[in-house]
């Protein structure tokens, strides 16, 4: 089988967007986008930020010959979006049909041993045809798999052991690829793996739902829970690519849909008003799986994600702005029962908080309360916290938060215009408590 043409659309970026320091909070300033794109040209990133910071990632071109691309014809090149990291760049491709074409790969795997690991719901669906396109025309290739439990309460200690149990027990080394094939969780679990095992194997994301791909497979971010808390054990590792097949969300259930739409909406409000304006215009198309829609989203949510990661890839500022809801959202998943609502039901919720917050302390109009609102309802996400939750279990979850420091509990609220917000913990607390008093019952 000849190699696949991989050339990717050109991406335009002029970026708008202004980071200064209120009483030591870091305040970010809306940003506007214009998007080109071809299928001739190769894909450029350029950031121009304010304060003569600029940033280029360079583009990667893979040429194939005429008759090459005669046979690979029917094959679309993905859309290339890079994170922009150094020498722990990488890209991320997006496209229709992937898992049909090897070479995307088989170019990131290192040494002749992989270990897939996957769930027991995804296992069914994919596993051997990302284990044929791993293998294909390479016959050097080695691979192996752990089928793990499928659930947010199975993102433990017990359950990443049954990984490393694989690969000890198969005798991988530090020449070994982790493959995750999954949702966030596996994500997770599978790159905290690959981060700790012999300290530090080569790892690939394969995202299978609508969250993973917009959000917790990019930037690094690794781990498990603990029974106090959520994610608060793990690590910052980087793939060496991750590959968005969107064909596999047609098998994803409505539920696990909607709950990925939380962390779309989530880039527009905070960042990226354009984006916002289109989500509320093509929501009900999204829902609907319409494949162009799905694919504009998952890019323009990664060309946010990577630009943040690239400015801030471990969380000392900027890139904690990605969390406006997490908060209050972390707090429900601990204090409901991991698995009990999705991560983005949670995250929708304590948007809904988060926003009420900001308007609480006369940092936003009444029109981006209600805007906010609408859309997560139109996205069917739940727009207030389960009946259990109460004052003082969002108080004492929130206490162990990461974004705790010195005892004092940071937050990501809106402020300005859609598309502005602020990561600070110089707040009144008196509005913290009326928006907790105000969603809680008791």
């Amino acid at each position: 089988m000849a190699s696949s043409t991989t050339a990717s659309p050109s991406l335009n970026l002029a970026i708008k967007n202004s980071c200064v320091r209120e009483n030591s909070d870091l305040f970010l300033r809306g940003r506007n986008l214009s998007l080109k794109s071809s299928f001739i040209r190769s894909s450029s990133l350029r950031l121009n930020r304010i304060g003569s910071l600029r940033i280029q990632s360079k583009s990667r071109i893979i040429s194939a010959n005429s008759a090459q691309v005669m046979e690979q014809s029917s094959i679309r090149a993905p859309t290339i979006v890079d994170v922009d990291l150094g020498n722990r760049s990488y890209p991320i491709y997006i496209g229709s049909g992937l898992l049909e074409q090897p070479d995307l790969l088989q170019r990131h795997v290192h040494g002749k041993r992989v270990l897939v690991v996957t769930n027991t719901t995804v296992a069914p669906l994919y596993l051997d045809k990302v284990v044929s396109a791993l293998t294909h025309g390479n016959p050097s290739i080695s691979v192996e798999s752990v089928i793990l439990p499928d659930g947010e309460k199975y993102k433990n200690m017990d359950t990443l052991m049954k990984v490393f149990d694989k690969a000890i027990g198969s005798r991988f080394d530090r020449r070994s690829t982790f493959v995750a094939l999954g949702g966030g969780v596996i994500g997770d679990m599978c790159g905290y793996a690959a981060a700790s095992f012999l300290r530090g194997v080569n790892f690939i994301q394969i995202p299978t739902t609508v969250m993973a791909q917009v959000d917790s497979s990019v930037g690094g971010k690794t781990g498990i829970n603990h029974t106090l808390g959520k994610n608060l054990i793990g690590a910052f590792y980087q793939p060496q690519c991750v590959l968005v097949d969107t064909d596999t969300l047609h098998t994803l259930p409505e539920r696990e849909l909607a709950s990925g739409f939380a962390e779309v909406i989530k880039y527009g409000l905070i960042r990226d008003a354009e984006f916002f304006e289109w989500q509320e215009k093509h929501m009900d198309s999204l829902l609907a799986r319409d494949p162009s829609a799905l694919a504009y989203a998952i890019k323009r949510s990664c060309e946010n994600k990577a630009e943040v990661v690239s400015l801030d890839e471990k969380e000392g500022g900027v890139r904690a702005t990605l969390n406006l809801g997490h908060t209050f959202g972390h707090a429900i998943e601990t204090g409901f029962g991991y698995g009990q609502w999705l991560h983005g039901e949670a995250v929708a919720a304590g948007t809904v908080m988060a926003v009420d917050m900001s308007y609480r302390l006369g940092w936003i109009d009444e029109s981006i309360v209600k805007r906010t609102y609408d859309i997560l309802q139109k996205a069917k996400l739940p727009i207030t916290p389960p009946d259990v939750m109460t004052v003082e279990m969002f108080i004492s979850f929130m206490a162990v938060d990461k974004k705790v420091a010195d005892g004092l509990l940071r937050l990501i609220l809106l402020k300005g215009p859609i598309g502005n917000c602020v990561f600070t913990g110089d707040y009144d607390r008196k509005a913290l408590d009326e928006t907790l008093r105000a969603f809680c019952k008791s």
